[in-house]
């Protein structure tokens, strides 16, 4: 059995309820789905953000989330599996990314969809900038690897 796969890039929003449907629509198999959107936060303070871009390589960062999918798909049971990814300019409220794993039993679907966002957290070739109201300026800034998100993905090397 092959297991439906959708993956996207794209400027534009995304419905997760629609995306939800379309993966469930023609499987009866299916006892669970894991969902993770990943949303622009605005934080607080001075140091809140006031947009975020986005930018890809395209053509690369669809064959690196599909590597990694792949992965997916031959460590847990899955029915099915979809990725989105946004690339531009986003503001506080606006979604970015988008997993979801679906399985017969929630634990593959869980862990699946941990794993991928892992993995888009540190590998997917993504780059980001801050834009920062700083007093009456705009400052925008490339966002950084964070040690913390490193270590999330080193969790599910194999030994």
């Amino acid at each position: 059995m092959s297991v439906p796969v959708t993956i996207r890039v794209q400027s534009i929003d995304f419905n997760i309820a629609a995306e939800i449907a379309a993966l469930t629509k023609h499987s009866n198999d299916i006892g669970a789905v894991v969902s993770f959107s990943g949303i622009c936060r605005a934080g607080q303070g001075d140091d809140a953000i006031s947009a975020m871009t986005l930018e890809h390589y395209p053509g690369m960062v669809e064959a690196e989330i599909a590597r990694h999918v792949e992965q997916a798909v031959s460590r847990w049971p899955l029915n099915g599996v979809t990725v989105i990814h946004r690339y531009g300019r986003v503001v506080p409220g606006d979604n970015i990314v988008l997993v979801l794993t679906a399985s017969a039993h929630r634990e593959a679907a869980f862990q699946a969809a941990e794993f991928l966002m892992d993995y888009l957290k540190t590998n997917a070739p993504f780059w980001k900038a801050e834009e920062r109201l700083g007093g009456s300026t705009t400052q925008t800034k490339w966002v950084d690897a964070q040690a913390h998100d490193d270590e999330a993905t080193a969790r599910w090397k194999k030994p």
